[in-house]
């Protein structure tokens, strides 16, 4: 390879010349798979740590890397390692993240490929490589987890000999990962809407509460909605309880429209 730089997106078409006919079709095989895992992520029982441990585990298998590792971007922005294929992957990222350089976080930030081999890394990576070759990787990869202007993270990829990954390799693993941030981000919408309608829901069936207690509170005591309202509200804030539990133990009768106004009148 020469100067380490990130890889364009184009690339090779497919992937024949890579091995023999026989070899080629099983690729095709587990990648089909890899793609229908990939996309699935409405079970009921979606396990994130485990959908990405997956991706990590389909790139070694199918992309021919000796381990792979994922690493999503948390509230603030900062890389953290989610999933990897192997122990001394998850050391490795933990060390790179400490070290603020490598692969994964070129790759998150440009939102493009990387690729260097051993040499060209330490130029580039002169704390993270020197662990890097310890830790037995000679060729080191990552591509942005990225749909349209989004970037979630990184997909990294390793390798313990000299050969760079494939034009067509490359291509594989970016669309890979760009399945999967595809996937994360419409389960993340569905889960969002769910939580939505479930929290207006809450809030309708607290609102019907409220109107209850309120109608009850004015016809005991001979004033208008508003005033009993505000007798609810004043008395919630006093006593540092929420309006709704108020209004649901007058309700329930466990506070009596007597020791309210009791406590009114005070």
């Amino acid at each position: 390879m020469g100067e380490a730089s990130s890889v364009p997106a184009g690339g090779c078409a497919g992937y024949a010349g890579d091995g023999n006919d026989a070899d080629a079709r099983r690729r095709e095989r587990l990648l089909a798979r890899a793609f229908v895992r990939l996309a699935d992520t409405l079970a009921d029982e979606f396990d994130l740590v485990e959908f990405l441990h997956g991706l990590s585990v389909d790139s070694v298998e199918i992309i021919g890397a000796a381990a792979a590792s994922v690493m999503l971007a948390d509230t603030h922005g900062g890389l953290r390692l989610v999933a990897s294929s192997e122990e001394r992957m998850r050391v490795l990222e933990l060390f790179e993240i400490q070290s603020a350089q490598g692969p994964c976080l070129d790759a998150f930030g440009t939102g493009q490929a990387v690729q260097a081999s051993a040499a060209e890394s330490r130029r580039r990576w002169p704390v993270f490589a020197p662990r890097a070759s310890e830790a037995g990787f000679h060729v080191m990869c990552a591509v942005p987890m990225r749909a349209r202007a989004d970037t979630i993270g990184a997909l990294n990829l390793f390798r313990g000999n000299d050969e760079p990954f494939s034009d067509a390799e490359l291509d594989i693993a970016r669309a890979m990962a760009q399945v999967a941030t595809i996937a994360l981000i419409q389960e993340r919408a569905i889960r969002e809407r769910s939580l939505l309608v479930e929290q207006l829901q809450t809030a309708l069936r607290s609102r019907v509460v409220i109107e209850q207690a309120k109608g009850m509170l004015a016809e005991h005591l001979s004033t208008t909605v508003d005033e009993a309202f505000q007798l609810l509200n004043k008395y919630a804030r006093d006593h540092n309880r929420r309006l709704t539990d108020v209004a649901r133990d007058v309700v329930a009768r466990k506070l009596s429209h007597d020791a309210l106004a009791r406590w009114h009148a005070e």
